[in-house]
This record gives structure tokens, C-alpha cells and sequence, in this order.
């Protein structure tokens, strides 16, 4: 009988309890999860991908109002309007929404130290009721929430994560969020006008490297899902391209009652 394999997710190691079934002896095996939130992953590519859909709609929305003008000076004026006003809203609400959100997560930390430091029982209590509710023996439970209480700071850092779900030591930057969703964005953004900036006389250009860049980035993110990276590619594809054709429509609409 062939050595049954690994299954796909796991690697043969030593830090797991699991054991493979077949072969001549017990084999460990560890299980490797994704980061489910996609760590610097996500949103650096949904910043991309927010900066070539943005922008790529942008200009197809200047190029359909102009068409008749035949100068694609308004289309890469335009283009870099909303790459650096876009990269700059981006920055700012990105670095607004983390502090705040860092902010309110120290004052609930900081709460909890003060319940910790003033009423030690209770909060010893309340931990242990937390494990006896995910199925620990009610005994071993207080001896866990006893062992957890000898020390202020890791009693706070344990209250933290069962109570509110947080990390008090790995709290997200601000900063660190704002520039890479500056970055980010700016490099989406800038896809589309690159053609322009090397001499293309009309949009196809622009809609052929955005649609190639959405495609890549689609089938980037599928890395933290389920999803076929083909699935991941030609959804984001299909979604910019409406975006464009849309705004390109409404700019024909605009520019023949205007007289563009």
C-alpha cells in the first residue's frame, strides 16, 4: 500500500498532535493557516486596485467629453488631478481611521488595567468564566485565570485579546497605513496615464495596461481566499472595465451637450 500524502495545507513537522494514519509509523503534521486579513497584502493591492479603477474611469471620462477636441492634454491633466488627489484622501483617511481606531482601542485597554489593578477578583472571575465557557474544566479554568493574574501587564494583554479581540502590543500605525495607502494608490493610479505620458494618441492603450493591472491584481488577492486566481483576475477586469465604460459614456453624454 502506497504511504498515504500530506494533505494540501499541511506540512510534515513536529508541532502538531495530528497524526497521518498510514505509512510505518505516526507522522506529525502541521497545519499552516493564511493570514485571514491578508496582513500588508490586502490593502496594499486594494489600494492599487482602487487607484487604477478610480483613475482609469477618471480619464475615460475626460477622453469620452473631449473625443472630438482630439488633444489628450485635459486627459493626462486630469489623469494626474486624481492620481495626487486621490493618493493624498487616501493617506489622510487611512491615517484618520486608524488613529481613531488605535485611540478608542487604548481607552478600553487602558479601562481594563484600571478594572484589573482595582478589583482583581473580579476580573480573575470574569477570565475564568471566559475559559469554562469554551469548554475548559471549571477547575483548571480558575487555575488558568490564577496563573494569568500573577503578572499586571500580561494579565491586561490576556483581557485584551479575549475581551475586545486586541493585540495592546501590536496596535496598527497610523503612519505606517497613510503612506501605504499613499504608495499604493499611486501606483494604481499612475497605470492609466502612463501610456499618455509615452505619446498614446487615444484611451485603448490606457485601457489595455489598466485592464492587464486589474486582471494581476485580482488574481493577487486570491492568495488569502478560495478563489480560482483566474476567478479573482477576470472579476476585477469585468468590475473596471463598467467603471470605464460607464464614465466614458457619461463624458460622450456631457461633451455633446456641452459642445466639446
Amino acid at each position: 500500500m502506497d504511504e498515504a500524502r500530506p494533505f494540501a495545507g499541511y506540512r510534515e513537522g513536529v508541532t502538531s498532535d495530528a497524526t497521518l494514519p498510514a505509512g510505518p509509523g505516526p507522522k506529525t503534521i502541521q497545519h499552516e493557516h493564511a493570514d485571514v486579513t491578508g496582513g500588508w497584502l490586502r490593502p496594499a493591492v486594494f489600494g492599487a486596485m482602487d487607484g487604477l479603477v478610480s483613475n482609469v474611469a477618471l480619464i475615460a471620462g475626460v477622453a469620452g467629453g473631449t473625443r472630438d477636441a482630439g488633444s489628450t492634454t485635459a486627459v493626462v491633466l486630469a489623469g494626474l488631478a486624481g492620481l495626487s488627489a486621490g493618493a493624498f484622501s487616501m493617506a489622510v483617511g487611512e491615517y484618520n481611521s486608524v488613529a481613531s481606531q488605535s485611540e478608542a482601542a487604548e481607552h478600553e485597554i487602558a479601562k481594563e488595567r484600571y478594572e484589573i489593578a482595582h478589583n482583581a477578583a473580579g476580573e480573575k472571575a470574569e477570565l475564568a468564566a471566559m475559559y469554562a465557557d469554551k469548554g475548559i474544566d471549571r477547575a483548571l479554568a480558575e487555575k488558568m485565570a490564577d496563573q494569568v493574574h500573577r503578572d499586571l501587564d500580561n494579565a491586561v494583554a490576556v483581557h485584551a485579546k479575549e475581551e475586545l479581540g486586541i493585540d495592546p502590543d501590536d496596535l496598527a500605525s497610523p503612519m505606517l497605513a497613510a503612506v501605504s495607502s499613499f504608495v499604493a494608490f499611486a501606483i494604481g493610479a499612475i497605470i492609466p496615464v502612463l501610456p499618455y505620458l509615452l505619446g498614446a494618441p487615444t484611451l485603448w492603450p490606457a485601457l489595455l495596461v489598466t485592464m492587464l493591472a486589474l486582471f494581476a491584481c485580482g488574481a493577487v488577492v486570491t492568495q488569502v481566499t478560495s478563489r480560482a486566481w483566474w476567478y479573482g483576475g477576470l472579476r476585477m477586469m469585468v468590475l473596471g472595465a463598467g467603471a470605464a465604460g460607464i464614465t466614458y459614456a457619461v463624458g460622450l453624454l456631457v461633451g455633446a451637450g456641452t459642445g466639446a
